[in-house]
């Protein structure tokens, strides 16, 4: 956990990683790593971090 980093900057950090595949994932791994999870929600945010998350999801289309 970062001093200076909330929650959700951590969140959407993990979202852009490609690691994950849910915004459930995403909230468990913040939680994980100390943070409170409880400004984690409402329908905009959750749909912002799935648009991130699937737009860094590793490609699955043969090259």
């Amino acid at each position: 956990m970062e001093p200076n980093k909330t929650a959700l900057e951590r969140a959407f950090e993990l979202a852009r990683s490609g690691r994950f595949s849910t915004t459930y994932a995403v909230k468990s791994a913040v939680g994980a790593e100390g943070y409170s999870v409880s400004q984690i929600t409402g329908r905009t945010l959750m749909k912002q971090l799935r648009e991130i998350i699937q737009a860094n999801q590793p490609s699955t289309k043969p090259n």
